[in-house]
């Protein structure tokens, strides 16, 4: 029994005859890029979140690069995130010609802390990026009160948690933008790569709209300085199936991830903590474990493969190292990189795959 951290070929399975229906549709229909099914999936995805556009773009890297030059960062700029993220989330900004300035994480949340923020802005800072990691959303409000005191730009980075909620609100209709990635293995993913802005802003959408395909107003006229990063048909079209069931996905993320809670609970490893008046919605299951390295090669031994999301924050990789603002004091960030450990969880993890796991995790413990 090999199981995998995600599995998006499972989830693929789950919708296969309608996935296929609705991609056999876009071929026999003959627009594949821009037409009805990336604005169906714009205004139903809209519809989704609760906010007033949606703009399809080539990936979730790419949303956050086209949401960053609609708001006017660029040289010279400065833009407030954290290092515990993927790489996208300062490679976009470094796209723009800015550069980030990184603020430590909350332990038990591994979001940013808020606490940590307003020591960092400076006259050059022009936006912050929190980061809704594993599906955990950001503390929001007070972010918006710093947004408003500095008038800065609150771009939020939704690519782990779409359909999780703040205070009754979808993540990514709280700042002034935001972006998704619908990478395969997310909790909204399609089969391949793909990517939206939302923003309630008309200005700000249309400018993302121009962006993102050469800056063109009409055909074959850039009226702006743009690039081609386009969400396509097929894509949309699977995306379009796949939002049908995102709450249902999501709740079975979430069944899982407490019956893992309710496994664990008295043994020795830090379990995620949900914030009050949030709806976690567990695009990853990260466990802190002190003997994480040693738990790895157990649990890979026994064909179960976690991932560690990540590794190496990103001050201390070889592209940014010494040159990053803030790398200095990071302490938690640096902690959580040493202990942390993504489990198995995804739709359609089998009943005796999810019970092995806690077999194998259980004896594991138990043994030591």
């Amino acid at each position: 029994m090999k199981i995998n951290c995600a599995n998006p070929q499972a989830q693929y399975l789950l919708y296969k005859s309608q996935i296929d229906e609705t991609i056999a549709k876009v071929l026999s229909g003959g627009r594949y890029i821009l037409g009805d099914e990336v604005a169906l999936f714009e205004q139903e995805f809209a519809g989704y979140l609760g906010v007033k556009n949606v703009v399809g773009v080539g990936s979730g890297t790419e949303a956050l690069h086209i949401a960053l030059k609609a708001c006017g960062i660029g040289p010279g700029d400065e833009v407030v995130t954290v290092s515990h993220t993927a790489v996208a989330t300062v490679s976009a900004i470094e796209l723009c010609g800015a550069s980030a300035v990184f603020a430590d994480i909350e332990a038990g949340f591994y979001t940013m802390d808020i606490s940590r923020v307003e020591e960092l802005i400076s006259d050059k800072t022009k936006a912050i990026i929190p980061v809704h990691i594993y599906g955990q959303p950001v503390d929001l409000d007070p972010l918006v009160e710093l947004a408003e005191k500095y008038d800065l730009h609150l771009i939020e980075d939704c690519a782990q948690a779409h359909g999780a909620e703040y205070n009754g609100k979808k993540v990514g209709t709280v700042g002034d933008i935001a972006c998704f990635s619908f990478y395969p293995t997310k909790n909204l993913g399609a089969i391949g790569d793909g990517g939206a802005i939302a923003t309630d802003d008309p200005e700000l959408a249309e400018k993302c709209r121009h962006i993102r395909e050469y800056g063109w107003v009409e055909r074959y006229h850039s009226f702006t300085p743009g690039w081609n990063s386009r969400l396509d048909e097929i894509q949309a079209a699977i995306l379009r199936v796949k939002l049908r069931y995102l709450d249902a996905d999501n709740q079975s993320r979430i069944n899982i991830a407490e019956k893992y809670i309710q496994a664990f609970q008295n043994h020795d490893l830090a379990l995620p903590a949900t914030r009050e008046s949030c709806k976690h919605v567990f695009h990853l299951f990260v466990v802190g474990v002190k003997a994480r390295n040693e738990l790895l090669e157990y649990l890979n031994k026994n064909e179960i493969y976690p991932l560690i999301h990540y590794p190496l924050p990103i001050h201390l990789q070889k592209a940014y190292l010494d040159r990053v603002k803030g790398s200095t004091n990071l302490p938690e960030t640096e902690k959580a990189a040493n202990e942390i450990l993504s489990l198995p969880i995804y739709p359609g993890l089998a009943v005796n795959e999810f019970d092995y796991v806690i077999e194998k995790m259980l004896h594991f413990f138990n043994e030591k």
